[in-house]
């Protein structure tokens, strides 16, 4: 007989005892990250959120693997919950020496890769939603463990919804139709939450549709809506706050406090440890009867049952209690670091000179040869190994600008003291070098230590292996006097360094430019001329370019553009001009639009930062040791204005992801050399599944990634022009062919019907073609499928949302009251704007009664032919924006029509109903 299927809250009645056992203010007290003790009840101090991105960030060493971007290049579903399982391993090993640290994992990203200039693009998996819900999948088992009723440790997906912009990242309002909401967002949400794999979710801190995720109760009842399960919902750091200081939402803590937990949050991630003003706001909210005690209890309720879950009161019978610090770094933790490592370069180019000749003389250069970077959610990593490492014995440059700085004050050179102090005092030239990161940002590192200047404590120290900190302080810019002298502005501080007089250290504190020092700056030795001259002594050079993911674009920082630092490029030219054999290794948290230097390069490779194991990656896909593996997960466009405007959320009328994208990317969704040919032979579809014949006709083994997408070429909505349905990865020998089996989800060519709320597949001719990347689809064959129609939309009796239209234009998408529902205005700055309801159903109808608010007027218009006509009108009371009121339009009743509603002046838009 089958095992029984263990309950969807196997605590859900031991956490009600819990509760009724907990007076109303330490019921309370658990709705703050850090919550007291309860010693009666044997609860310990708890806090939610241990940072899990990639490896256990912030406390110290721990295994360090590839950025998600960089993992979802290995499609590799298996890989990710072997890392995860490490991962969670790690936390609790940390939790093991330090209580304190918590089993609550705010890990996966899950917000698809819309636009690459997000600044948080490394965080995340795909562009695909589907394909990130399949690995952020895997990771969350492998975070949560295999027990049936203990978890591991307890994942939360981030960031509820439509987070993809770093700009005004807290009061932009993201515009989604709800078409775009359900087939593009929130799928990626849908697959952890469904599958049972994490136990919270922490909504963005941008608004949707006018209001802010944090008192989205519609969202969140959505989610949760998907499971049996309970589901902690944890709001974002400062996000409660925000609610009033920065969204201006709510006029009072009290107000915007009690609406966040009304909308479904249980934990408040605000005021850093201390949880007096939280708890005072909610307490307060109590007693003005903006909440209930059952609010509260129901909060209450679900941080206990993600707490009984973890084992918290059961030691005896957690299967990870025995876990201790001797867990951290195993043997086995290092092979699964390269193993990720190599499995996430990708080969986006090769005419041939890879894999490397064995014995041929390697150059390594630029500014990712010899170092591994890391980022803000990386941890410590016990070691690392650089591509130059990996690939000694190799001539090593990086291409920087070697300098000596003298100051015009005290006539003596920049050198770092024993401490790492830097002062002007050195009688003779010490030197530093200086990598240019673009858009003036540069870094300077003390020649004799290689240790970078940071600003963090004012004096100036050559102290810090690399940049990192929430507000980097080891970047610079430079300022050239007409005189020919140089000044430096410390970017952390936005002060500018001076030397003081007494001692001549370097301080940054001078308001500008003219306030600040100014220093000779002799360059010793070129970086370029090194780089060309390492060029040209070796017989192929490997060029490693890219960013370093503390500067221009991370986390509260979008990227200023999509191109190369110009230094960087400047330097790929140069080099490749000296040495054509030049393989240029992108290390990168993004894509770039390379231009020419993706044609001229001998080779492209790009990999994300590689974690502890980076050069051992980038080294065994080189040299042949491992076959190419890694496929893009997200396109490289070709220009940058093919990836459209970065605060555009509607994929599809922007024409956004290659979904929806007229213009063919540089590298496509999907693409990834290897050192093989592959032929694609046959394909036989059938309902649910396909059969694809593949065949490697080279003569090296391949691990080829048969890639099937869905389309809909006939279809009435503007739908994905290729929606990845299926994947599978086949290894191949060389001269071997196979067959390769792969199911195609009833979904596959689902839409969201808007007139019904909810998916459909509806009837036509529909097509699969399989290939090697969406751009390289050489099968295809089609489906007929007889489906489920949708009907003309019928107003009679029905009330219709306004924003569950078809089409649009100069319309906005709002609130309707500031918890509860959507509705329309007219876009700013425009006079007039119009939705418009396609098929809809006007038999028996009289009057047509409109939900509507503010002021204005309104125009009902149906197509005759191509041209609109007027059917009606009339005109909106004033009032306030949530002082909605009916106003009715007669109409005559003429069977199914296209309706246009149009907007002008300042009026909102809810609801339409039909009426006899």
């Amino acid at each position: 007989m089958p095992e029984p299927t263990p309950p969807a809250r196997p605590f859900a009645a031991r956490a009600q005892q819990l509760l009724d056992q907990l007076a109303p203010a330490e019921r309370l007290a658990l709705l703050h990250q850090h919550a007291a003790p309860v010693p009666g009840v044997g609860l310990g101090p708890f806090r939610t959120g241990t940072e899990g991105l990639h490896g256990v960030a912030w406390l110290g060493t721990a295994t360090t693997f590839p950025q998600p971007v960089g993992l979802a290049a290995t499609w590799d579903a298996d890989l990710l919950e072997r890392i995860g399982a490490v991962v969670g391993t790690e936390v609790r090993a940390k939790h093991a020496a330090d209580p304190t640290v918590s089993l609550n994992v705010w890990a996966p990203v899950v917000n698809p890769l819309r636009h690459p200039r997000w600044g948080r693009n490394e965080e995340g998996y795909s562009e695909d939603p589907h394909l990130t819900a399949h690995l952020a999948t895997a990771y969350s088992r492998g975070l949560r463990g295999d027990h049936p009723t203990y978890w591991r440790t307890v994942p939360t997906l981030k960031h509820l919804v439509a987070y993809g912009n770093e700009t005004d990242r807290s009061v932009t309002s993201a515009q989604l139709s709800p078409r775009v909401l359900h087939e593009y967002e929130l799928p990626a949400f849908r697959g952890p939450i469904e599958a049972g794999v994490v136990g919270a979710v922490m909504p963005s801190y941008n608004l949707v549709n006018g209001r802010p995720n944090h008192v989205a109760r519609e969202l969140l009842d959505e989610l949760r809506g998907w499971t049996p399960a309970s589901l902690l919902v944890v709001s974002d750091a400062g996000a409660p706050t925000n609610l009033v200081t920065g969204e201006r939402y709510y006029d009072d803590h009290v107000e915007a406090a009690a609406a966040a937990v009304r909308a479904g949050v249980d934990s408040f991630t605000d005021h850093d440890a201390d949880p007096s003003r939280t708890l005072a706001h909610l307490t307060a909210a109590l007693e003005r009867g903006l909440l209930h005690q059952a609010d509260v209890d129901r909060a209450a309720l679900r941080q206990l049952e993600l707490r009984l879950a973890t084992g918290e009161l059961d030691p005896d019978l957690d299967p990870w209690a025995s876990t201790t610090a001797d867990d951290l770094d195993l043997p086995a933790s290092r092979v699964l670091a390269r193993e990720a490592a190599t499995r996430a370069v990708v080969v986006l180019e090769n005419d041939g000179v890879l894999p490397l000749r064995p014995g041929a003389r390697v150059a390594v250069i630029g500014p990712h040869a010899d170092q591994v970077l890391v980022d803000w959610y990386s941890g410590t990593p016990p070691y690392t190994v650089s591509i130059a490492d990996a690939l000694a014995p190799a001539a090593v440059v990086t291409g920087a600008d070697t300098v000596a700085l003298r100051s015009r004050t005290t006539g003596a050179y920049v050198d770092a003291g024993a401490d790492g102090t830097l002062t002007a005092i050195a009688p003779t030239a010490a030197h530093h070098d200086v990598t240019d990161w673009g858009e003036g940002v540069l870094t300077l590192r003390a020649a004799g230590t290689g240790l970078l200047w940071t600003g963090g404590g004012w004096i100036l120290r050559a102290d810090a292996a690399s940049v990192h900190g929430w507000v980097a302080q080891e970047s610079f810019r430079a300022h050239r006097h007409d005189d020919g002298s140089v000044s430096l502005q410390h970017a952390g501080s936005g002060r500018w360094v001076v030397v003081q007089h007494d001692g001549g250290v370097l301080v940054a504190d001078a308001p500008s430019a003219a306030t600040a020092e100014r220093f000779t700056l002799r360059t010793v030795r070129s970086g370029t001329a090194g780089a060309v001259a390492a060029a040209l002594d070796a017989d192929v050079v490997v060029l490693a370019v890219g960013n370093d993911p503390h500067l221009l674009g991370r986390e509260t920082e979008d990227r200023p553009h999509l191109r190369l630092p110009e230094s960087q490029a400047e330097l790929a030219r140069a080099v490749i001009e000296a040495n054509p054999a030049t393989v240029l290794v992108v290390v990168s948290s993004y894509p770039y639009v390379l231009g020419a230097l993706g044609d001229d390069a001998a080779a492209v490779v790009w990999t994300a930062h590689g974690g502890q194991e980076l050069g051992h990656g980038v080294a065994d896909v080189l040299t042949g040791v491992a076959e190419p593996y890694g496929r893009l997960a997200q396109a490289w466009p070709e220009a940058e204005a093919d990836a459209g405007d970065l605060l555009d959320y509607d994929v599809i009328g922007g024409g956004l992801t290659h979904w929806y994208a007229s213009r063919p990317a540089r590298w496509a969704f999907g693409h990834g050399l290897g050192y093989s040919s592959v032929a694609y032979d046959a394909i036989d579809a059938a309902p649910g599944s396909v059969r694809v014949t593949v065949r490697n006709t080279g003569d090296r083994p391949v691990d080829e990634l048969v890639q099937v997408y869905g389309a809909a070429p006939e279809h009435r909505l503007r739908v994905p022009q290729r929606r990845l349905v299926a994947h599978r990865r086949v290894r191949l020998e060389p001269g071997q062919a196979t067959v390769v089996a792969l199911d195609v989800p009833a979904d596959a060519f689902a839409v969201w019907d808007v007139t019904r709320g909810r998916f459909v597949v509806e009837p036509g001719r529909y097509e699969l073609h399989a290939g090697p990347s969406s751009a390289d689809l050489p099968l295809v064959a089609e489906l007929v499928v007889d489906g489920e129609p949708v009907p003309p939309r019928a107003l009679l009796g029905t009330t219709v949302r306004a924003i569950d239209h078809d089409d649009r234009q100069d319309i906005t998408f709002a609130e309707r009251t500031r918890e509860l529902g959507d509705a329309l205005e007219v876009t700013r700055a425009r006079r007039s704007g119009w939705v418009v309801f396609r098929d809809a159903d006007l038999t028996g109808v009289g009057r047509l009664e409109l939900s509507v608010a503010v002021g204005g007027s309104v125009r009902l218009e149906v197509r005759d032919g191509r041209s609109w006509r007027t059917v009606g009108s009339a005109t909106v009371p004033g009032g306030g924006r949530y002082d909605w009121s009916t106003v009715a339009v007669p109409v005559e009743p003429v069977g199914v029509v296209d309706l246009r509603v149009v907007l002008v002046g300042p009026v909102r838009l809810a609801e339409v109903v039909g009426r006899t």
